[in-house]
């Protein structure tokens, strides 16, 4: 077996697929549900065809989803941390806090929120 997607409930479609772009995924696809939702796919350009990220948005929906207290986050890596959130501070998102390791020696890290409140861990690996 293996792992093949995440899926988040989203209230506004533009605004998370632009979130996961400025985070380097790319839109693979859109599958309407009927006349009750649309999946909207997202990937990695390593990964081809196939996607990380399912993002469903339910039409009508206007309440916030609760995350809820099991989640924790997902994590990308980049391979420089300080340039990656330059690029994403150009596009009005901000880390929780300032970059930081959890064990002498260990990579550098920080977390981001998206528009609905999940959070995405940015690691640096060399």
């Amino acid at each position: 077996m293996s792992l093949i997607h995440t899926c988040y409930r989203i209230l506004e479609v533009d605004r998370s697929v632009a979130f996961y772009e400025a985070l380097g995924f790319n839109e693979i696809g859109r599958l309407p549900i009927r006349d009750e939702a649309v999946n909207v796919f997202m990937g990695l350009p390593e990964d081809g065809p196939e996607p990380r990220l399912e993002l469903t948005y339910n039409i009508g929906r206007t309440e916030p989803y609760e995350v809820g207290t099991g989640y924790g986050h997902i994590a990308i890596s980049t391979s420089d941390l300080d340039h990656t959130l330059a690029e994403l501070e150009q596009q009005g998102i901000a880390p929780e806090r300032p970059p930081y390791t959890v064990s002498d020696g260990g990579s550098r890290l920080c977390f981001v929120r998206d528009p609905d409140g999940y959070r995405v861990e940015l690691i640096e690996r060399g």
